[in-house]
């Protein structure tokens, strides 16, 4: 892709050069990856390939374009690549403490939307392991008048958050707080969600190089069963007293995990309100209601005696 003496080739060219590059190294994704590779680095949109893609690459875009082929070719997602992603239509940047947003995660946008559609006041939201902030912006992004917290154990999983928040409209109504969970909150919220690590610790280091070398880890092990942080989630919420009356706990899940959530919530008192698969059939959201047991309603939705 080096750019010669009679200029780089055209963006059309440096695509079809691309594509073939990585397909010929059997990369399964290889048109879609070399798009991304070249609008990303060279700062395009695709109107700008179909009405200018007869413009030659400078040096300078070619060897940055040539450098990013290389990352790919080594397998270093492309997210990872260009430092950010799309989730809900809207951009994100990334970091290396927070995971690449996916549409599977989408569907907890889409639940917990669906469950603010009723209220009459504006729902104060609160995401547990916030990462990249993309679920609470998301939803700040649907919902003008709501506000919320974002709470993460990494003060630069966190200070990505915010500049995402701010980037995409919304920062003037999101917080962002250090704290392992639920320790570091207090307060009532009328939703609460969370994409929180669900891999077995022994499954990690079978799953695609991809991901067990460029995600964080703290971001994907759950524990010895994928449990860990639903347990600590299930209860904090309930001794925090931190779910409203006719507020809604959602929470992302492995495709297999549906009855072994659903049992912690039910110990913990917690009443179902749907299973919600993703959009390629497979289970993937869990949703409840406040817990049962002793409370003072007056103040939410739980203060245990």
């Amino acid at each position: 892709m080096t750019a010669g003496p009679g200029g780089g080739p055209s963006r059309r060219d440096a695509l079809r050069r691309s594509t073939a590059l990585l397909s010929d190294r059997g990369l399964g994704e290889a048109a879609g990856d070399a798009r991304f590779l070249l609008l990303g680095i060279l700062g395009l949109e695709t109107r700008d390939l179909l009405v200018d893609g007869d413009r030659r690459l400078a040096a300078d875009e070619a060897a940055a374009l040539d450098a990013a082929l290389a990352r790919r070719l080594a397998g270093e997602p492309v997210a990872r690549i260009l430092g950010a992603w799309e989730f809900w239509g809207l951009p994100f940047r990334l970091g290396p403490d927070t995971l690449v947003p996916r549409p599977d995660t989408e569907t907890l946008v889409a639940v917990a939307l669906a469950a603010a559609a009723g209220r009459t006041a504006p729902p104060r939201c609160l995401d547990l392991g916030t990462g990249s902030g993309c679920i609470l912006t998301a939803i700040l992004h649907e919902l003008p008048a709501a506000c919320g917290i974002g709470v993460d154990r990494s003060e630069a999983a966190l200070r990505v958050a915010r500049h995402n928040a701010v980037a995409n409209g919304i920062g003037e109504r999101a917080a962002f707080l250090a704290g392992d969970w639920c320790d570091a909150i207090g307060g009532s919220f009328d939703l609460i969600v969370s994409n929180p690590p669900y891999i077995a610790r022994d499954v990690i280091p079978t799953l695609d190089r991809e991901v067990r070398t460029h995600d964080p880890a703290a971001a994907l092990d759950g524990g010895a069963d994928g449990l860990d942080a639903y347990r600590r989630i299930l209860e904090g919420v309930r001794r925090g007293d931190l779910l409203a009356r006719g507020g809604t706990l959602a929470v992302e899940i492995g495709f297999d995990q549906a009855d072994a959530v659903r049992m912690l919530a039910r110990a913990a008192g917690f009443t179902e309100r749907g299973l919600h698969r993703d959009l390629a059939g497979r289970d993937r959201v869990l949703s409840f209601d406040c817990p049962d047991g002793p409370y003072n309603r007056s103040q939410g939705c739980l203060t245990l005696r």
